[in-house]
């Protein structure tokens, strides 16, 4: 009878696990349910710090008439209301009719810069799937605009669109006989080619970068499959490449256009502090209303609007990529 008691309670904590576990599951459970955040704190305060403070600051400066007047303490400013809004959005003044102007030149320039970019990029990706000798340094060479620090990419270029000088006009002027004379390239209404060229030639190594990489992922059983039945390159990049890259693109359409749309470094190194009028950026010109013309509260209520345009693009088109990859077979 007594020896038969502690085989009856060891068989009790045994057929029930869960009251004898369940205390010490718990920690553990808490642990690594919090361990994800825990890690991601140290990227959410420098986010808090770099990014959202100063986006709720220029929030609030959007609403005050904030001059160079008030510049050494903000705060006192005058309340302006939506009247900075009011005056960027009026396309009959020459304040808004201006930020119009830029918001359509930016508009072109983006639609331009990011479909080349993709197009030169996804060729290229494809190119070099091939096994050839040389393969290597040749990607490493593709990969050197993107590697090179912007500004010391873009002043190169900016010796080599000079007028008198300069290596485009040497090419196309005096040695292939294109141009009838030298064009300026940084001023007038080819600013904006030269813009487009240095924009293009600085993004499309990030598209074949990536792009790049999305194709280790399609089997190369396909292709072979494919070859088998007759089908030539332009079809088994229509039919397999393509549709199995589109995840990939839907990325990466989406970074390039943000960071085109918003890019500031290559207009303003590229042409100084004013842009000309055909390579005017929205970006280069919420600078200029902020810090040449020293009314930042206009400037801060532009770049409120400019922040409210991004976010609608990047959600409708989030909208209808994820309406696309559920509608998709």
């Amino acid at each position: 009878m007594t020896a038969t008691a502690p085989a009856a309670e060891a068989t009790v904590r045994k057929s029930s696990p869960g009251a004898a576990r369940g205390p010490r599951r718990r920690p553990g459970r808490i642990r690594r349910i919090g361990l994800p955040y825990l890690l991601l704190l140290p990227a959410l305060l420098l986010e808090l710090l770099v990014h959202l403070v100063p986006m709720a600051i220029g929030i609030v400066m959007s609403f005050k008439e904030l001059t160079q007047f008030y510049i050494r303490d903000w705060g006192t400013a005058p309340w302006a209301g939506f009247d900075n809004y009011s005056v960027s959005v009026d396309f009959d003044a020459p304040v808004g009719k201006a930020l119009l102007h830029s918001f359509l030149v930016t508009i072109a320039f983006t639609l331009l810069s990011v479909g080349l970019c993709w197009l030169i990029g996804t060729a290229a990706a494809i190119f070099m799937q091939d096994t050839f000798r040389g393969r290597g340094l040749l990607r490493a060479l593709f990969l050197v605009p993107y590697a090179l620090p912007v500004y010391a990419a873009v002043i190169t270029w900016v010796f080599m669109f000079q007028h008198d000088n300069g290596l485009v006009n040497h090419v196309l002027h005096d040695q292939l006989g294109i141009t009838d004379k030298p064009s300026f390239w940084l001023i007038g209404d080819n600013s904006f080619i030269a813009l487009l060229v240095v924009s293009v030639w600085k993004g499309w190594p990030f598209a074949f970068l990536i792009v790049m990489a999305g194709l280790q992922n399609i089997p190369r059983e396909l292709y072979e499959a494919a070859a088998l039945d007759g089908a030539g390159m332009l079809q088994q990049v229509r039919r397999i490449t393509l549709p199995s890259l589109r995840p990939v693109n839907q990325v990466l359409v989406l970074v390039l256009f943000l960071w085109t749309f918003n890019d500031f470094n290559t207009p303003y190194v590229l042409f100084g502090k004013t842009a000309p009028e055909a390579a005017d950026l929205i970006s280069v010109h919420i600078y200029q209303a902020s810090f040449v013309t020293w009314n930042f509260g206009t400037g801060s209520a532009m770049s409120v609007l400019l922040l409210l345009f991004l976010l609608v693009v990047t959600g409708v088109y989030l909208a209808l990529t994820s309406r696309g990859r559920r509608t998709a077979p």
